[in-house]
């Protein structure tokens, strides 16, 4: 059985996760970050493709206020041409690199090869059936707009945290998702919306597939 699969984004009001220079740093508050990092404690496994890991060096472990305790999730980085350098934050024990070339050692990561598609990238498929194998039941995903689309286009994004900062960042900002290549709007993926929750001056929302 696949994870249950949760796509985690924090945007601006018109769904935008960084400006036009990639600039992502914080677009939401500090009451949203920390619900993030709860969320992250909640799951087995959170995900980005590597070109989050170029531009924000994330560390994709959970950290809560005093008080507060919960696991560090298995981090995994689809990386199909193993650019993650070997210093990155992410370079260490308790990443799973996920490539479509030869393995090589990037710090203490463990790197592993799985089936690509035909740009060369890991293939959903591919990603979850490794996964399932190392005792994965819940996963996020937590960028970047890429990614999140080849997930939502296979129909495998089973719920949404959709974080909302109240600011505006225009058309030639970075999209939460990527192209769907929808013709129609019978096709475009449909979600329930669960909540709807202030988060300091950001909304947070809840959404399950229908």
């Amino acid at each position: 059985m696949r994870p249950k699969i949760t796509w985690k984004v924090a945007t601006s009001l018109d769904g935008r996760i960084g400006t036009s220079t990639g600039e992502s740093q914080w677009i939401t508050g500090p009451e949203s970050r920390t619900q993030g990092h709860r969320l992250r404690a909640a799951h087995d496994a959170v995900l980005v493709g590597v070109e989050t890991v170029l531009a924000d060096d994330p560390r994709l472990n959970t950290r809560l206020p005093e008080g507060e305790t919960g696991p560090d999730p298995l981090r995994v980085i689809l990386d199909s041409r193993l650019r993650t350098p070997s210093f990155a934050r992410l370079a260490k024990t308790g990443t799973l690199i996920l490539t479509t070339k030869d393995p090589m050692q990037i710090g203490t990561a463990e790197v592993v090869r799985v089936a690509g598609d035909a740009q060369g990238r890991p293939t959903v498929e591919a990603v979850l059936e490794t996964l399932s194998a190392r005792g994965v039941k819940s996963l996020m995903i937590e960028g970047g707009g890429r990614v999140a689309a080849s997930f939502v286009t296979a129909g495998l994004v089973d719920a949404i945290e959709w974080f909302r900062a109240p600011i505006l960042l225009g058309g030639d900002g970075r999209p939460g998702v990527a192209a769907l290549a929808l013709a129609r709007l019978a096709h475009a993926p449909r979600y329930r919306r669960l909540a709807a929750e202030p988060m300091g001056d950001d909304l947070w929302e809840r959404y399950e597939r229908v």
